[in-house]
């Protein structure tokens, strides 16, 4: 189930209120004002537009909103409920067969799990499991760099764009020195698109791709995971080996707060 990821929009936030808080702290209302040029805005963001319509095809582009929304949404995706899932499969599998796993199948949600378990009710050899699961890990990898890779572009994009609108109004203001009531709109533009470029870069288009980047990590961790586990289904291990074996990808605090729960049942 996916549940809104409030640390993004919450750092984003903190980032523009510190901004804030800076100019008007120093130059009140009307120096906050005095940040806010529209052809400087429309300089950087249409020129990273521009710039990322030549970069991708369009079905591509179609996507960045979408992709990025993944960055604002937290995937609850818990180890140690799969670690428990498979220790559950493997013992029945033990007592019944693996095809009494079928009547698993309905209670489980993750596709690739169950495609794991098909393919070891099906008496595939684990080398080909591993292959067929790990290639599918592979695809999953690769599309998600495709989609993280535009914001990365636009983060790249962004500032050059601003250094781009900050020649646009030197020259402007070089033109036009002879009329000294057009030099301060041209110097906001000169100086204002090179700020909104590096703002859009460093809060926006980077700490998004660097969020979806940590996002497709974990996924791909927990997908090890999964194939670790099947692996262990098929081959028909006790049901503590996959425990063990599986415990290793358990978060450390995790792992030692159950060794500790196991001394004192112990002791």
């Amino acid at each position: 189930m996916k549940k809104v990821d409030m640390l993004t929009p919450i750092g984003i936030l903190i980032g523009i209120s510190m901004v804030v808080f800076g100019v008007i702290s120093s130059g009140g209302m009307s120096g906050f004002l005095a940040f806010i040029d529209v052809p400087s805005i429309l300089i950087v963001l249409g020129g990273v537009f521009g710039t990322l319509c030549v970069s991708f095809p369009l079905k591509q582009l179609k996507n960045m909103g979408r992709v990025g929304k993944q960055a604002f949404q937290s995937k609850e995706i818990n180890v140690e409920e799969i670690v428990g899932t498979f220790v559950h499969l493997s013992e029945k599998a033990r007592r019944e067969g693996l095809l009494s796993l079928e009547a698993e199948l309905e209670q489980i949600d993750d596709s690739f799990v169950k495609k794991g378990i098909l393919l070891a009710i099906d008496g595939v050899e684990p080398e080909i499991i591993r292959e067929l699961l790990e290639a599918e890990v592979a695809a999953v990898e690769e599309r998600h760099a495709r989609g993280r890779s535009m914001f990365e572009k636009a983060g790249d994009y962004a500032p050059a764009w601003g250094m781009i609108g900050t020649l646009v109004g030197l020259v402007l203001m070089l033109k036009s020195l002879n009329t000294p009531s057009s030099l301060g709109p041209n110097m906001a533009i000169a100086l204002l698109t090179t700020f909104y470029g590096a703002l859009l870069s460093n809060l926006f288009f980077q700490p998004i791709a660097a969020k979806l980047a940590g996002k497709t990590e974990h996924e791909l961790f927990v997908k090890e995971v999964i194939i670790e586990g099947v692996i262990g289904l098929q081959a028909g291990q006790n049901s503590r080996f996959v425990q063990a074996k599986l415990k290793v990808f358990a978060p450390v605090e995790k792992r030692k707060l159950e060794e500790k729960r196991e001394h004192v049942r112990e002791a």
